[in-house]
């Protein structure tokens, strides 16, 4: 059953936080910055996803009600951030927190790029919050927890390992592929909103078909 449960969890993860997402966000960043830049990059925004992820999913219970928050909320809240998100992806809009600057591009640059779409994802964040909910126990919570950090993992391995064919593809490839992969997570947004309104009472008719 722990296995089984663990399966359904690193699923979960593996489509909202996994290499196909985190790739493109870094094939960017290869294009700008340096090897051992985009390396540092790598290690230090996997080590804050790892930290984020790990107090998100081991003290799920206790944030959501020290801030009296409801999963429809939740839902909705999380999936109107990622639809934002999304809607830059596929008009080609950057979303970082400032314009992009004329300088040489450093470390705390393409962290700054990462925030949103890798260490805080609004998705990963918020089937984190749920799945570790989902039951009262730490094993589970325990196992929650250990499916994102392994996911986490897996991409840093897929970064370092595929690094050089990030630098090498064409930059139109990866706009390409950035653009539908927003109009993919601007489906996923709307269902995460379309579910929490389905929890309000909202009667969605269709839901569930």
């Amino acid at each position: 059953m722990n296995a089984l449960t663990f399966s359904a969890a690193l699923i979960t993860f593996v489509s909202v936080v996994g290499p196909p997402k985190v790739l493109i966000s870094f094939a960017h960043l290869a294009d700008l910055h340096p090897t051992r830049q985009l390396r540092t990059i790598a290690f230090i925004s996997c080590g804050a996803a790892v930290f984020i992820g790990l107090v998100a999913s081991l003290t799920a219970p206790l944030l959501l009600d020290l801030f009296h928050i409801s999963t429809p909320a939740l839902l909705l809240a999380g999936g109107i951030i990622f639809f934002l998100y999304a809607v830059g992806l596929v008009l080609g809009i950057p979303t970082g927190m400032d314009a992009p600057d004329q300088d040489a591009p450093d470390v705390t640059s393409g962290l700054r790029e990462l925030l949103v779409p890798f260490v805080v994802s609004p998705l990963a964040m918020t089937a984190l919050l749920i799945e570790a909910t989902a039951r009262s126990s730490w094993t589970w919570r325990s196992t929650v927890a250990g499916a994102y950090v392994a996911v986490i993992l897996l991409d840093l391995v897929c970064i370092l390992l595929l690094e050089r064919l990030l630098r090498a593809a064409h930059h139109a490839t990866f706009e390409l592929l950035g653009r539908l992969l927003g109009l993919l997570l601007a489906a996923v947004s709307i269902d995460l909103v379309l579910d929490g309104l389905a929890e309000l009472g909202a009667g969605l008719s269709g839901r569930g078909h």
